[in-house]
């Protein structure tokens, strides 16, 4: 049975480990176990790149998680439309590696604007079939 969960949360950088947090707590009330530390770890990516890159003077940003009998879905909403863009970091860059960790443990993600303003990243990852609560 599909389920959603969302929580909005103001652009602070207490809210990266809150967020994870809320993903870790509705992980675990769905009974989804088996990746919640690769979809943890793409909310800390996508939450930081919201807080940093994606969030306008006043505004927070949502985290959204949908699951079916096949696919957990992780949405950030942001309130500016300028897509990320992934890059090869450099040895001695200290940030920059985000999105390629987010395209390494997800099995798919993207961007897609928002109407009346902003974005959507998200990524999915294939749930265990018949797990969820």
């Amino acid at each position: 049975m599909p389920q959603t969960t969302q929580r909005f949360f103001e652009a602070r950088p207490e809210s990266v480990g809150q967020a994870r947090s809320f993903a870790s707590e509705t992980l675990a009330d769905w009974g989804l176990p088996d990746r919640a530390e690769d979809i943890r770890l793409c909310v800390s990516e996508l939450v930081t790149n919201a807080l940093v890159h994606g969030t306008t003077s006043g505004r927070g940003f949502l985290v959204k998680l949908d699951v079916d009998e096949e696919v957990v879905r992780l949405e950030v909403h942001d309130s500016r439309r300028q897509h990320p863009q992934t890059r090869q970091a450099a040895a001695t860059d200290t940030s920059g590696r985000g999105l390629a960790l987010v395209d390494a443990l997800s099995d798919g993600w993207g961007v897609q604007d928002r109407t009346p303003f902003g974005k959507i990243v998200w990524s999915c990852f294939k749930a265990a079939v018949g797990t969820t609560a």
